[in-house]
Parts: structure tokens; sequence; C-alpha cells
């Protein structure tokens, strides 16, 4: 039987709980660390994850415009999302 636990956010250093319901699922699902962070900055690194320059080039298969989170070089080919998978199936 598990009992909720007070835990101490490693970015805010905020208390926060890690309930019963909480450390079940983590146990359901194999997950042996206890969270390091309250769900604010959980939510805010995950939402900064998120939120990466794209950058826009030319899609070497089609010539059709390629939205990609890394800056294009000339000696690498980039491909738009649909080429990108017909590339991917085919090996």
């Amino acid at each position: 039987m598990y009992e909720d636990k007070t835990l101490v956010c490693k970015d805010c250093g905020n208390e926060f709980v890690f309930t019963a319901g909480e450390q079940e699922f983590y146990a359901e699902k194999g997950f042996v660390n206890e969270p390091q962070r309250c769900k604010a900055c959980r939510d805010a690194r995950k939402s900064a994850s998120r939120n990466k320059e794209m950058y826009t080039a030319v899609c070497a298969a089609c010539g059709g415009e390629a939205k990609v989170p890394f800056q294009p070089r000339d000696d690498r080919p980039v491909y738009c999302s649909e080429c990108f998978a017909k590339q991917k199936g085919e090996q």
C-alpha cells in the first residue's frame, strides 16, 4: 500500500505531494525513480522543449517547402515531412 509523500522540487525548491495514486502508476509503468520536479516545473520544461526554432528549407525530393528543427546545411539534403516518410519507408 502506498502513502502520499512530500518531495522537494529540484528546480524551484517548493514542496509537492507525490500521491499514493501516482506512486502506484509509477510502479505499474516500471519507473524506479521518484519525480524530481513539481507539476508546474515539469510543464514549463515540456513547453520550453516544444518551442524550438524551426527553419525553412527546400525539399531535396519535391522542391516544396520543408520546416525543420535544425539549421540546414548545403552539403546535406533536407526533405519535407511527406518525402522524409517515403525515404524512411524505402529502407
